[in-house]
């Protein structure tokens, strides 16, 4: 069944940079498109960054310029690269396919920026 194991989350300060990777199976990644999803504490999951199957990315207005979204289709791997952080980057990560969900949602990964 469809599996998704986020990681890399963590405690950094306002301004620092982290890099997300969510390992997916289950389903053939590489036609699929990806995206990775915020939720911030007391609020709606929502889309920040997507990547086609083809490569083609794009960006919630809130995270242009500053996040960048990557994926290995060798590793059945997606990336998110998170640079001048912000406290209201705070919230759970999650990745997905960013039209149709696959699967459950899995655990997410934790973001938590300091002033």
């Amino acid at each position: 069944q469809v599996q998704l194991v986020e990681s890399g989350g963590g405690l950094v300060q306002a301004g620092g940079s982290l890099r997300l990777s969510c390992a997916a199976s289950g389903f053939i990644f590489s036609i699929n498109a990806m995206g990775w999803y915020h939720q911030a504490p007391g609020k709606e999951r929502e889309l920040v960054a997507a990547i086609t199957s083809g490569g083609s990315r794009n960006y919630a207005d809130s995270v242009k310029g500053r996040f960048t979204i990557s994926r290995d289709n060798a590793k059945k791997t997606v990336y998110l690269q998170m640079n001048s952080l912000k406290p209201e980057d705070t919230g759970v990560y999650y990745c997905n396919n960013p039209t149709r969900v696959l699967g459950s949602w899995g655990q997410g990964t934790q973001v938590t920026v300091s002033p």
